[in-house]
């Protein structure tokens, strides 16, 4: 055999590795899902995907594995470029084993995932398997904690990115869970620890797969999945755009694009937008939208604890996270769910050198049994830490109310933020001036004979000696009160001069943070 004879037999066996099985292709494009490859092909730039361990093949045997050694054991591993930056990815291919993992499938993920953190570029995971593959017993198990091991590792270095294009059960949802970002789409993709027929064997409780543990649930009752699509395309696509937003690894900034959006506009409809009534909702996302270049951004978690908002914009063509309160549900309030929403956010955005800006209109931390049962000071003080610890620039805007602790954690001055702006309607105080009103002046006010006179004199009182617009910047706690129209114009002008801020990190294996 001449050397030529060896290269057109290399041809014709990568030939059929990619073509595949055509039955097996039929029935993963029958339940609406793309194959592996044509999810790569989405993903990356044209002609960019370079694979890796394309032969690679089990060396298991027993129960049949001998007789079917498919190439690629069921992942496709590899880099390319998405909008001309490198990214590594892995995708299971359900055709071969149901894409369930075994010690080969999961040596080219560690493979991949180990060239992914030495060039210091993301990792894009395209989920779609069936577990751990039984036939190789512990030796797939093995290959989950390799996984996680390296997910741990690479967390803070490099953004992950896990997309659930199909079933996620057991111990493999632990994975994207370890990760920055979880992708699902409706219908095909569900994540869950114990399926359905386990649920109704141990508990009786009768449920879909889907109701268990599909899009929807993930991305508005448990908070697993930070966005959900209806179809594959999307959700790539939205991936794509997401990556756009982020730097290569820890030690980069996300890149910058060119501003069409002057940094100078004035954003007048902010004027009306936001009532001087402190107890009129308003949507603050009309509110960012007046803020940010071209009025676009890229919400995290849009759907779960809704009473924030954590969000990926630019201002001035330079990716920046916002975190705000939303009058439109809940009063804005922060809860154990939203506590740990921005929480989380907050740390991404240190771990990957995205500046912060908190827009601040929140009346407090919601009071209840529920709340104080469920750990509300434990998860309040996720994000008190997760604000305390960031060392990228800050930036709080007070827009109007700015209530007791939960004005301490959303960033203010004390805790760390470099530059705070208020609007001037705000109010800064330890109460609304009702309840303290209440609390001040109680006996006063129950030994009168017209309670509630003195009551409504005593409010206006305490509104007029602490509550105006000026008292906190008065103290130094706001740098300036400024036009609203201006915010956007003011918050370019202060993130520029932060551009090369430094700020010193304590000499430490890691600190204790609130779990």
């Amino acid at each position: 055999m001449t050397m030529h004879d060896q290269v057109e037999e290399l041809t014709r066996i990568r030939a059929g590795v990619l073509d595949g099985a055509a039955a097996a292709t039929e029935a993963q494009h029958a339940k609406g899902k793309l194959t592996a490859r044509e999810r790569l092909d989405l993903l990356f730039d044209e002609g960019s995907f370079n694979e890796v361990e394309q032969l690679r093949r089990h060396r298991a045997t027993g129960f049949g594995l001998e007789a079917k050694r498919p190439y690629t054991d069921g992942v496709v591993t590899g880099w390319g470029t998405v909008e001309g930056r490198t990214v590594f990815a892995f995708a299971h291919d359900f055709r071969i084993f149901g894409g369930a993992l075994g010690e080969a499938h999961a040596q080219k993920i560690h493979k991949i995932m180990d060239l992914a953190i030495a060039a210091g570029a993301p990792l894009v995971s395209l989920n779609d398997g069936a577990g751990a593959r039984i036939q190789e017993g512990v030796s797939a198990l093995a290959g989950y904690g390799g996984i996680f091991q390296r997910n741990t590792r690479a967390s803070g270095v490099i953004p992950q990115i896990s997309v659930m294009l199909g079933p996620c059960a057991g111990g493999a949802a632990y994975s994207p869970a370890l990760t920055d970002f979880v992708f699902m789409v409706r219908d095909t993709s569900q994540m869950f620890i114990t399926g359905p027929d386990v649920v109704r064997a141990v508990t009786g409780e009768e449920i879909t797969q889907n109701g268990l543990g599909g899009a929807d649930v993930h991305a508005e009752t448990s908070g697993v999945a930070h966005f959900a699509y209806d179809d594959e395309e999307t959700c790539i696509a939205e991936v794509r755009y997401l990556l756009s937003m982020l730097p290569q690894n820890n030690r980069e900034t996300p890149p910058a694009v060119p501003a069409g959006d002057p940094a100078d506009r004035r954003a007048e409809a902010l004027l009306d937008l936001v009532p001087l009534d402190g107890s009129r909702p308003y949507d603050m996302h009309r509110v960012i939208e007046e803020i940010v270049d071209d009025g676009e951004h890229m919400e995290v978690h849009e759907r779960w604890a809704t009473s924030v908002v954590t969000t990926l914009a630019r201002l001035d063509g330079r990716v920046v996270g916002i975190v705000a309160n939303q009058p439109q549900s809940f009063a804005g309030v922060l809860d154990i769910h939203s506590s740990e929403k921005a929480a989380r956010f907050v740390q991404m955005c240190d771990s990957f050198n995205i500046p912060l800006v908190t827009l601040v209109d929140v009346p407090g931390f919601l009071p209840g049994v529920d709340q104080e049962h469920g750990g509300i000071i434990r998860h309040g003080a996720k994000l008190l830490y997760a604000y305390c610890n960031a060392t990228v620039p800050r930036v709080q805007v007070i827009l109007r109310k700015a209530y007791g602790g939960a004005y301490i954690v959303m960033d203010s001055r004390s805790i760390g933020a470099d530059l705070s702006f208020a609007w001037p309607a705000n109010e800064i105080a330890v109460m609304g001036a009702e309840g303290a009103a209440n609390v001040v002046f109680r006996r006063e006010i129950a030994a009168s004979d017209d309670s509630e006179g003195l009551r409504t004199q005593k409010i206006k009182e305490y509104k007029a000696e602490l509550m105006h617009p000026y008292y906190a910047a008065e103290r130094g706690l706001v740098d300036d009160v400024i036009d609203p129209a201006q915010t956007r114009s003011v918050l370019i002008d202060a993130l520029r001069m932060l551009r090369a801020k430094h700020a010193p990190i304590p000499s430490r294996k890691h600190g204790n943070p609130p779990m």
